[in-house]
């Protein structure tokens, strides 16, 4: 992140009003774009819903808990919280 010097790009009358609020400290000004949630841009969400709806199906076939979490390098408990 690159900081800006308020006083070379905000009008004088802003740059009062701020200092009446926080003078001579570091400012933090968020975008104002909206987030988006967890692993929407990287296609995460996607992949781990994906993979998590196999893994639900593959035990109502009958595998074993031990072999899903070695199919997926997952440990038992990690495929226990994604069945329940």
């Amino acid at each position: 992140m690159k900081y800006k010097n308020a006083q070379d790009i905000l009008p004088d009358h802003l740059l009062k009003e701020l200092q009446q609020y926080i003078s001579g400290e570091t400012l933090y000004i968020p975008s104002r774009q909206e987030k988006k949630p967890w692993g929407e841009s990287s296609g995460a969400r996607e992949y781990y819903k994906k993979r998590n709806t196999e893994i639900r199906a593959k035990h109502r076939e009958g595998q074993s808990l031990e072999t899903l979490a070695a199919q997926y390098h997952l440990s038992p408990d990690s495929i226990r919280k994604i069945l329940s």
